[in-house]
Order: C-alpha cells, then sequence, then structure tokens
C-alpha cells in the first residue's frame, strides 16, 4: 500500500512543482514528514544534505532518497526499499516530462505572445517565494542544532555565514564551497 501512496504523492509533487528541486522540498517535505510522517525532519534533513551533494537533480535526487527511507522505514525490506526510490523518481519526473512535450509545442508557435510573457513572469515571482520557503525550511534545530552558545549552533552559524557571503558577494564556486565546509566541519567535529 505503501509503495502506491508513494507514487500518487511524488506524481502530486511532480506536477505542481515549478522551478526544479529547490523549490519541491517544501512541497516534498510536507509530504514525507508532516502529512504522512514517513520519516522524522531529521531524516528529511540528511536527505536534503545527500541529495545536494550527489550528482544530478536535486528534486529527482530528494524523491529517489526519500522514497527509499519512507519504503525502510514502514517496516519492509530493503529491496523493496529500492523499489520505493524508482516509483517516487518516476512518479516526480513523468508528468512534467509529458507536460513540458506539450507546453513547448505550444510555446514554440506562440512566444511573442503578451499574454505568454506575462505568464513567465507571474512564475518566476513564485519561483522565488517557493524557493525562499525552502531556505527558510532548512533553517532549522535538525541543520544549525539548538541555539545557543553549544559549538554545533556556532559552527554552523559561522559556515552558513561564511558560505553565503563566499557565494553571493565572491561567486566562489559552489562545488568548492561544498567541499572546504565538510573538510573544515570534519576536522571541527572530530575534535
Amino acid at each position: 500500500m505503501i509503495l502506491l501512496q508513494l507514487f500518487w504523492t511524488f506524481l502530486k509533487i511532480g506536477i505542481f512543482t515549478f522551478g526544479g528541486g529547490y523549490s519541491m522540498v517544501a512541497l516534498i517535505q510536507n509530504e514525507v514528514v508532516e502529512k504522512h510522517q514517513w520519516m522524522t525532519s531529521c531524516e528529511f534533513t540528511d536527505i536534503l544534505a545527500i541529495s545536494q551533494m550527489t550528482p544530478g537533480p536535486m528534486g529527482i535526487n530528494t524523491a529517489t532518497y526519500a522514497g527509499y527511507t519512507a519504503v525502510v522505514n514502514s517496516g519492509l525490506p530493503v529491496w523493496e526499499g529500492v523499489v520505493g526510490s524508482l516509483l517516487a523518481s518516476l512518479a516526480v519526473i513523468i508528468l512534467p516530462v509529458i507536460v513540458m512535450m506539450i507546453v513547448y509545442g505550444y510555446l514554440s508557435h506562440h512566444r511573442d505572445n503578451p499574454v505568454v510573457d506575462m505568464m513567465f513572469r507571474i512564475l518566476r515571482i513564485t519561483v522565488v517565494g517557493l524557493i525562499a520557503a525552502a531556505a527558510l525550511l532548512l533553517l532549522s534545530e535538525e541543520s544549525f542544532g539548538v541555539p545557543g552558545l553549544n559549538k554545533q549552533f556556532i559552527v554552523s552559524v559561522v559556515l552558513f555565514a561564511a558560505v553565503f557571503s563566499l557565494s553571493y558577494f565572491k561567486r566562489t564556486n559552489p562545488i568548492l564551497l561544498i567541499v572546504v565546509s565538510g573538510i573544515v566541519g570534519g576536522i571541527i567535529y572530530s575534535f
């Protein structure tokens, strides 16, 4: 039963998400953590971290790991977790691919239409809002630790500020930021 629920959930997420992986995060979190309670908030935060570091689109990576985790957490064997990851991945992309092919056919004939231009302007604003919601979702105790003068919180805030500043103001390569942050975090937490 969970496999069918998983497929339906990610099918809905895939069709109603605009703007890529980061805009999917709030929808996925709401479905798998809040609504269905297939995993904890901490597990979801770990899934996001892994999804961002692995090659491929973040939204699909998140669906893959969430599908696996949801099935395994429900008590089913690992091989069914693999089936769950495949179903979630397929569900999150199948309808958007079909819709994209249809929309491309329309847009290629109407790209200068003012109504089409207005729709894209509205979608851009919506995507910014969804990405902002994903950013706020990640500002949690699971990511930063309990606020206060403790090691995890201080290290998290300093790393966040450094990565944000280097990324936003200096346009530093994100891959370099991930690698250096991982090394710094590994060194600090090994003591």
